[in-house]
């Protein structure tokens, strides 16, 4: 279908779950796809022999565990990209949790403490080098909010990668006039290689544009690699005099090669398969949109124009309207980016039932926990959620486990 028909589509979501309807027209929730099935950590249906080359190369990399020689450190959080990224194949997640802190001053207005190595804690260090010690950080005691989150799975990014940064802004706008009180707001960050302000899409704070500098940033935030857009290592606890002790200080990934790979890896994984479905998740699927689930876990995407084709024009189904929403007390508290204390990327559903622990910091063992934790601008979908009977409760449950 065409881009445009689905931004329509998706503005009869937003109609319909204020109208406590159903939705006629495409199949909007995917639960009726056909075509090639994949698994987890599967390459994209379609590629050409040289796309599934660098797929398989970029998986490698990947894999690779980064070492001292290499540039590891001297303070990272792992020593390679799967430590986070495994379960339930390569590219999905670990459960593994960072750590970000920072101070909320009198005024409400957050501080990161830079200058003490803040916001991202890296909790390990490379140890002894000639002449130093380095040490794993440690949240400081200026710090009143600290705040845990979760490694995302990465299957299916290409996908969101390849979306237009207008049709995102489409969105917004249909959310600004249909349901103001929902509404997200567009994440307008730095695109470091292109010089441009972008559509921030990826990380729990929208704030890398594009996965080539999701990957770059990851490199050296999470194990300390550095590269061409990202040359300045991490001070450790903030005490950047102690870098004189580095024993790579030189520009780690010098050519950018091994960001690249990372990047191409995630390009081409594809989403997460999904589960056939039964006559109550049907019924579920309507619930999900007549509550008004889909206004911020908007069903489907469609890519832009790609020379690769197996994401050029592709309908796919996130979950998820990558906008920045007010999530009241189920905020982090940390200020990011274009992202303000209290503001959350729209969590993409795909792949859910696969996944450890839900919510930013993990909070939710269940989808029901998840549900009932919504605050700030989920929480009128929460409360109509609670307010359903038990059967159409469990139809809408049913329906996000074969997510």
């Amino acid at each position: 279908m065409h881009r445009r028909s689905f931004v329509l589509a998706i503005g009869a979501v937003l109609l319909s779950s204020c109208a406590q309807g159903t939705l006629p027209g495409p199949d909007i929730l995917g639960e009726h796809q056909v075509g090639v099935r994949t698994a987890f950590g599967d390459p994209l249906p379609g590629l050409t022999t040289d796309e599934l080359a660098l797929f398989e190369a970029g998986r490698a990399v990947f894999q690779e565990t980064e070492t001292v020689e290499n540039g590891l450190g001297p303070v990272f959080n792992e020593a390679s990209c799967v430590a986070c990224h495994l379960g339930p194949a390569v590219g999905g997640s670990t459960g593994r949790f960072e750590t970000r802190f920072g101070r909320r001053n009198d005024s409400g207005a957050f501080d990161p403490l830079a200058a003490e190595g803040g916001s991202l804690l890296q909790d390990h260090a490379i140890g002894a080098v000639p002449g130093f010690t380095f040490l794993p950080e440690m949240v400081p005691a200026a710090a009143n909010v600290v705040a845990k989150r979760r490694t995302t799975p990465l299957f299916g990014l290409g996908l969101v990668d390849a979306t237009p940064d207008d049709e995102l802004r489409e969105i917004a706008a249909l959310q600004s006039r249909l349901a103001p009180d929902v509404a997200g707001t567009l994440a307008i960050v730095p695109d470091l290689f292109s010089g441009k302000p972008r559509v921030g899409k990826f990380g729990w704070k929208n704030q890398n544009p594009t996965l080539l500098q999701f990957s770059a940033d990851a490199y050296l935030n999470e194990m300390g690699i550095t590269s061409p857009k990202f040359p300045d290592e991490s001070c450790p606890q903030g005490r950047c005099e102690q870098l004189v002790y580095n024993p790579r200080p030189d520009l780690n990934d010098a050519d950018g090669a091994d960001v690249q790979a990372f990047a191409d890896f995630m390009s081409f994984l594809a989403p997460p398969p999904r589960m056939p479905p039964a006559p109550e998740s049907l019924i579920g699927g309507r619930v999900f949109l007549a509550i008004g689930c889909a206004v911020c876990h908007v069903p489907a995407l469609v890519t832009g124009p790609s020379a690769v084709r197996a994401l050029n024009r592709v309908v796919y189904h996130p979950f998820s309207d990558f906008l920045l929403h007010d999530m009241g007390s189920l905020g982090d508290g940390i200020a990011q980016g274009a992202a303000g204390p209290r503001q959350m990327r729209t969590a993409p559903l795909w792949g859910m039932r696969a996944a450890p622990s839900l919510l930013h910091d993990g909070r939710a063992a269940t989808p029901l926990q998840a549900i009932l934790a919504h605050d700030g601008q989920g929480r009128r979908a929460r409360n109509r959620f609670a307010s359903l009977d038990a059967k159409a409760r469990n139809a809408l449950l049913a329906f996000l486990d074969t997510l």
